[in-house]
Parts: structure tokens; sequence; C-alpha cells
């Protein structure tokens, strides 16, 4: 019988700047197509972010399936990034990256969570409304839309 390993959230390291920003091009690639260019995320110097930034990792055994890049703001999280690996997509990953975000920020007294999308990710937009998120502001941006969401916290 064949176990698999349980997915598992840690904190990154900066050897791993080569495999998230590997997990962050493959998970973008999808929206190249539709809005005409990289999307942001794409053109990040990982190995300078991972220094500068926190990183929340998904891992299975030794395999990356996700992440979330956060910035502490004394108002609110930032949460910079959120990338799944498309092979592990569909299994719930960025969910649990979220919402252990969600917790952590909790504990360290954020009032919310803020983060900005591209418009043209109906998708995305749609999940982070699921899950409690609420559009801020909407502002032109590289001949599309940043839609700006925040999440209101409360304890638990």
């Amino acid at each position: 019988m064949i176990t698999q390993d349980p997915i598992k959230i840690r904190i990154a390291e900066p050897h791993e700047a080569g495999a998230i920003a590997a997990i962050v091009v493959a998970a973008y690639a999808k929206w190249v197509p539709l809005i005409g260019r990289e999307p942001m995320p794409m053109r990040v110097d990982y190995e300078k972010a991972v220094r500068e930034h926190r990183f929340d990792l998904a891992v299975e055994g030794e395999t990356i399936l996700g992440l979330i890049a956060t910035v502490p703001h004394p108002d609110h999280l930032w949460i910079d990034n959120v990338a799944v690996a498309p092979a592990a997509q569909g299994r719930g990953i960025g969910r649990m990256l979220l919402a252990s975000t969600e917790q952590r920020a909790i504990a360290a007294g954020h009032p919310e969570l803020r983060l900005v999308t591209n418009g043209a990710f109906e998708s995305n937009v749609a999940l982070y409304t699921r899950i409690g998120f609420v559009v801020d502001r909407i502002e032109d941006f590289l001949n599309g839309k940043a839609v700006y969401m925040r999440k209101p916290l409360h304890e638990t």
C-alpha cells in the first residue's frame, strides 16, 4: 500500500527561491494569452523577494505544491502572491494557504488581509469573494484593471 505524505505548510528558505520562481511562472503562464503580457508576479526577482518577505510553502514530502507571500503592514497583512503548481491545482492548496495566512494574521493582531489581482483573472476574483474578500477599489493598470480586495478579520 502506498501512502501519501500529508500536506504541510512551512516557511520558505532562501535556497528555495528558484523552485518558487518556477512554480510562479508555471502557475501564471495560463494568463499570458488572456492579458497579452506576463502577469507582474512572473517579473519578480525571487532571490531578493525570499530574503525580504515571508513565503509560506505548501509541501507534500519534499515537493513544493504552492506558496503564499505576505508583507506585514501596521493596519493589515498584505498578500503579495498566491501560486499553486499546475499539477497540484484543484486540490484546495490555495485555500489552505489562504486559511493558514488568515489564522497567522489574526494571531498577530492584523485587522484585515489585503491583496490585488488582475480583473481579467475572474476565477481568482470569484475565489477571493467566496472566502470573504470584498472589492475595495478597481484601478486602471497596464491596459487592464487592478482589483484591490480586502478581508476584515475577526477572532474565531
